[in-house]
């Protein structure tokens, strides 16, 4: 059986690896990298509507969710997004920001993956596409991988296979199966960025599917404004996948449905004008839809007229209390198949956060989302797979 020999083999063409594999072929490692999809960067692809959100220029280490929280600070302040900006900029590729600092391509998100196919092409890397691996060994310091009945090997190996959500991407839990094999341990994954499923006692919220509006959601001491949306299973949108990170299973989550007013909003309304409908105020911020439901929940829980004249100062603070802090019990998430990224993944614990290889067996690095490190929605993900693939490629052998 013929063996080829690299300086580095990657497993995982997404944006991670392609990062990682474009750094070390221009250091002047021979790289081969690896994919069982047909396609490279298949998540890219997908991404922000197709035009890809690339990056967020307010990134902070703040932004990300591990078991220990300043792991991501070495690889994100090495490779920042202006660094990534910069790159995107060089292969004149226009793009815009969005509210939150989210950066979007003006064209289509094929550009990023074009331009990291280009960064590896400078390198001179070998892709091989659309071949599940047989095996992954590791011996006297050196990896093999079987491949088609050929037998590659290299003293480095990194794995960028990212993890289970969105499985008909092809996405899988392979990550985990090698790390386990080569003794990391594993934080247990969960779906992050996923919308929830509510319970039957919320039927009177599952009926305004396709209605959204602009909330703050909160969790304990977390709380995100963005969009929220109603969904025939439950809730979605932004501020909902945003929240879904941090939620833990049987926990309430709290809905305020007007974050932008003041104390005794409510009373100050009714002080102006006696006769102004509830319906009407409501309206002026919230659609139609949303508006009944509220109203006709809580015309079953408070004494309240129609117009705001009709009910006391006391029961409008109730009322407003209520609408600030509206608690959802979600009885669970849409899971892997609607998850954009895992939280959880291989232990930080057993990472360089410098160079993302492994303490105990050198030559392994782990990058991206295989990693136990989740940013937020909006570009967060993408520039960790930006940073700790930087990382290891400018550190492997």
């Amino acid at each position: 059986m013929t063996n080829q020999s690299y300086d580095a083999i990657i497993l995982g063409a997404g944006g991670a690896g392609l990062m990682c594999a474009g750094i070390a072929g221009q250091r002047g490692k021979k790289v081969l990298l690896i994919d069982h999809a047909e396609k490279p960067g298949k998540k890219i692809l997908i991404s922000g509507g197709g035009r890809c959100n690339f990056t967020n220029t307010k990134i902070t280490a703040a932004n990300y969710i591990s078991a220990n929280p300043h792991f991501a600070k070495a690889a994100l302040g090495r490779y920042t997004p202006n660094d990534f900006i910069d790159l995107v900029k060089s292969y004149n590729i226009a793009y815009h920001e969005k509210t939150l600092g989210q950066l979007f391509c003006d064209g289509s998100a094929s550009q990023i993956v074009d331009m990291l196919l280009s960064e590896c092409n400078k390198g001179g890397v070998d892709i091989k596409l659309g071949s599940p691996i047989e095996s992954v060994e590791n011996a006297n310091g050196i990896f093999t991988v079987q491949l088609n009945g050929k037998t590659y090997s290299a003293p480095s190996f990194v794995i960028a296979t990212g993890g289970p959500s969105i499985a008909k991407m092809g996405a899988t839990e392979f990550a985990y199966s090698l790390g386990r094999k080569f003794g990391l341990k594993i934080v247990e994954p969960k779906p992050a960025l996923v919308p929830f499923t509510l319970g039957e006692d919320e039927a009177l919220f599952k009926n305004l599917s396709g209605v959204a509006a602009p909330v703050e959601t909160k969790f304990k001491k977390t709380k995100f404004k963005e969009a929220a949306l109603f969904t025939h299973k439950g809730l979605s949108g932004p501020a909902i996948l945003q929240i879904s990170s941090y939620w833990k299973h049987g926990e309430p989550i709290t809905i305020d449905f007007f974050p932008d007013t003041k104390q005794d909003w409510l009373l100050g309304a009714k002080n102006n004008n006696q006769k102004l409908s509830f319906k009407k105020l409501f309206n002026k911020t919230l659609p139609e839809r949303l508006t009944n439901a509220l109203l006709e929940r809580l015309q079953k829980d408070f004494k309240m007229g129609d117009q705001l004249g009709a009910t006391t100062d006391k029961n409008l603070r109730t009322i407003e209390q209520k609408l600030s802090n509206w608690s959802f019990n979600p009885n669970g998430t849409e899971g892997f198949a609607k998850a954009e990224v895992t939280l959880g993944g291989i232990s930080t614990a057993e990472l360089s956060s410098k160079t993302m290889e492994a303490n105990k067996l050198k030559g392994l690095y782990v990058i991206g989302e295989a990693v136990d490190v989740t940013g937020w929605l909006g570009g967060y993900n993408f520039q960790w797979a930006w940073a700790s693939g930087y990382s290891a490629g400018i550190a492997l052998g």
